[in-house]
């Protein structure tokens, strides 16, 4: 029963340095937002998007891909939404 409410916890990225001082393990996104360990979210890199989780590696907090492109809610207005050019256009 402790065991299944800890898991609910989000877990702490605190690192405890040689000297004794704690060093906050975090990674940050283009705008310099705090993104907290485990954590997903989109990234574009050269181009290219796709939705990274903050992990360690090394005690080096890091992005590591998941999953190619970005969920999304937003619609591209650009381009119809249906193709119509298979529709008779007397009927």
């Amino acid at each position: 029963m402790i065991l299944a409410s800890l898991a609910a916890l989000p877990a702490t990225a605190d690192v405890t340095s040689p000297s004794g001082k704690t060093v906050e393990c975090y990674c940050t996104d283009r705008n310099h937002n705090r993104i907290e360990l485990g954590e997903t979210i989109c990234l574009q890199v050269d181009g290219r998007m796709f939705m990274a989780q903050c992990q360690m590696s090394l005690n080096v907090p890091m992005w590591r891909e998941i999953q190619e492109g970005c969920l999304s809610s937003a619609l591209d207005n650009s381009a119809p939404s249906l193709d119509t050019f298979g529709i008779y256009p007397k009927i």
